[in-house]
Order: C-alpha cells, then sequence, then structure tokens
C-alpha cells in the first residue's frame, strides 16, 4: 500500500506513520558476505562480488560528506551482507570515527577468519566501534542449521577473540551486544529473559561474555520468504504477525529516525524496505539518494510519509522488533 494512506491494522492494512527526523544513518555497503544464512533478507552471499552489489568509493565519500555537514546524525549503522568485506569499509569507519560518531558495525562473527580479516578484533577495538554480531541460538545445531555447518564453533572461536580484545569485558569500554533472531516463522521470545539464558549458558560453556542481547523477528523477505512459500506457511506467518499487531511499538519503529542508504546510493526507510525497493521520493520524482541529502540536509526528511507495507507488521508483532532488539517490555 501507499505510504500515508488511510489505513486499519484490523483491516490488514499497516497504520500511516511519519519521520521525526534522521538521527541513525544506516549504511549497506554491500551484499557481499562469507555466509549465506536461510533467513537472510538481503539475499547475501559470497556470490555478490560485483560492483551492482556493493558500496562504490564516490557513495562512500558522499556518506563521509553527508556525516561531516549533518552533525544531528549522531550514529553510523554500517550493515551488508558482511560490511567487512567491502573494501572501502576501514576508511569509512576511521572518517566517521574521526568526525565524533558513534559507529555500529553488524558482524557475523566468522569473517574473522576471511583472508585479511584476521586482525578484526584488534582492529575494532583501536576504532572504539559498537558490535552487534549475530548468534541465533547458544546451541550448536541450532546455529548451524540456519547459518551453516561450522558457524558455530567458528562463531564462539570469533567471541573468544573479541573479549580478549576487551569487547563485552566489564570496564574495559568496548560493547559488544549478540543478536537473535527466531529459527522459523514464531515470534522471538521475550529479550530478557532470554539475554539471562544466553549469558548464563555461554558464561558456563565457554566463559564468553557479552553486553546486551537483541531480539528481532524474521522479515518474510528473499529467503527467508521463500523458504515459507515452498513449505507452505507463509499465509499462517502472516497472519500471526498481523494478529500480534502492539499499537505501543510505533512510537519506537527504527524507521521514525533513521534514514537508510543502499549500495547505489539510493534512499530508503529502513533496511528492510532498501531490499524490497521502496525508496525515499520527492513528490513524483526519481528515487531521492546520498547525493541529494547531501544538498538538501536531513532536515528535509522531518514528516515525511514512511513507505508502508504487509513485511512492517514484523516489526509491530509482539515486543517489537527493530535493529535495536525489542520495542517495548
Amino acid at each position: 500500500m501507499a505510504s500515508g494512506t488511510a489505513a486499519s491494522p484490523v483491516l490488514g492494512l499497516f497504520p500511516p506513520i511519519t519521520k521525526t527526523g534522521a538521527r541513525v544513518l544506516q549504511f549497506n555497503i554491500g551484499r557481499l558476505c562469507n555466509q549465506a544464512c536461510r533467513h537472510c533478507h538481503v539475499d547475501s552471499s559470497p556470490k555478490r562480488s560485483g560492483p551492482e552489489d556493493n558500496a562504490s568509493a564516490e557513495v562512500v565519500g558522499a556518506v563521509v560528506e553527508l556525516l561531516r555537514r549533518e552533525p544531528g546524525l549522531s550514529i553510523l549503522d554500517l550493515t551488508g551482507g558482511a560490511p567487512e568485506l567491502n573494501p572501502h569499509f576501514r576508511g569509512l569507519v576511521k572518517a566517521a570515527r574521526a568526525l565524533e560518531r558513534t559507529v555500529f558495525v553488524r558482524h557475523n562473527l566468522t569473517v574473522q577468519f576471511e583472508p585479511g580479516q584476521e586482525d578484526l578484533p584488534q582492529w575494532f577495538a583501536r576504532q572504539g566501534v559498537v558490535l552487534y554480531c549475530s548468534l541465533p541460538c547458544y546451541l550448536e545445531e541450532n546455529v548451524d542449521a540456519q547459518r551453516g555447518n561450522g558457524v558455530y564453533e567458528r562463531s564462539m572461536e570469533a567471541l573468544r577473540r573479541l573479549n580478549a580484545a576487551g569487547f563485552g569485558v566489564p570496564g574495559r569500554g568496548l560493547e559488544l551486544n549478540l543478536v537473535y533472531n527466531p529459527l522459523g516463522p514464531t515470534l522471538p521470545p521475550p529479550q530478557e529473559a532470554l539475554e539471562a539464558g544466553y549469558h548464563r549458558e555461554l558464561r558456563a560453556r565457554f566463559g564468553i561474555e557479552f553486553d546486551r542481547l537483541l531480539t528481532i523477528t524474521n522479515q518474510p523477505i528473499h529467503r527467508f520468504r521463500e523458504d515459507l512459500e515452498r513449505s507452505g506457511r507463509l499465509p499462517a506467518y502472516m497472519d500471526l504477525l498481523r494478529a500480534s499487531f502492539n499499537a505501543a511499538t510505533l512510537p519506537d519503529l527504527m524507521c521514525r529516525d533513521t534514514v537508510s542508504v543502499r549500495w547505489d546510493g539510493t534512499l530508503h526507510d529502513c533496511d528492510f524496505n532498501l531490499v524490497l525497493g521502496l525508496p525515499l521520493r520527492d513528490g513524483a520524482r526519481a528515487p531521492m539518494t546520498v547525493f541529494d541529502l547531501v544538498a538538501a540536509g536531513t532536515a528535509s526528511l522531518a514528516g515525511r510519509p514512511i513507505a508502508v507495507d504487509q513485511h512492517c507488521f514484523a516489526c509491530t508483532a509482539g515486543c517489537g522488533s527493530s535493529c535495536g532488539g525489542a520495542l517495548v517490555a
């Protein structure tokens, strides 16, 4: 449905919402990844190595210029794919930190074992980034079923390396967060209770420490949607998301104060709209780009209608879901 259209979730349509401004600049720097996870909404994989799937130096430079011009963009949130595999990643992080921005990195852990990435824990520590690391379960069978054989073992070793570099260790000031998503078409359990279980199990099994656990609902997009369609479970999952709509989550949806930049420079309300091809538009004009925003400024985004559709119910189901985890207790 078009953004701004009057609607009610009771009728199966997502309610209209608008942007409050722009505090977070989320940059999907490319779809190249060393993994090909079953739930990946971006459809990332090792095959996504071409320029059509990864940000150029020109787009990265425009992102840096936007940060320089817009002090209200206090957070740069880097995602992918595995963002570290873009050749411009490290220069971008250094530039953002020099501008005193907080930098989030969506880190899949196993990328540490790729050629040239072995020093990532120490490099991350020197840059003072905040890490969000995918770990869909603390049990080996579940992780490998979703992310590939051997991912669990390498993930545990990667977490030990991050702890050794100071991440997640009390008093060191280096934040290490883990990210959980369900294995199938269900909602995540309560975030606080699940976090306690992660702390208990990872500490007992491996001596691993971390700061917070974030729960994220699987989006009915790309691979996860295709899996649901093959198994005939998509209608039931969509019914679950709609039936679990929680209006209390609406004020804190990440799309309200985030602008998302795709690897080709186009602008979107969130990373989910990004992969669905729902760009920000200036009226009836062509999709807006980061180059347009450098010229116009982020104040132009306040009050703008957010493009919504059926997938948005994943963010408002139950306790809510965002790149920052659950939205309500």
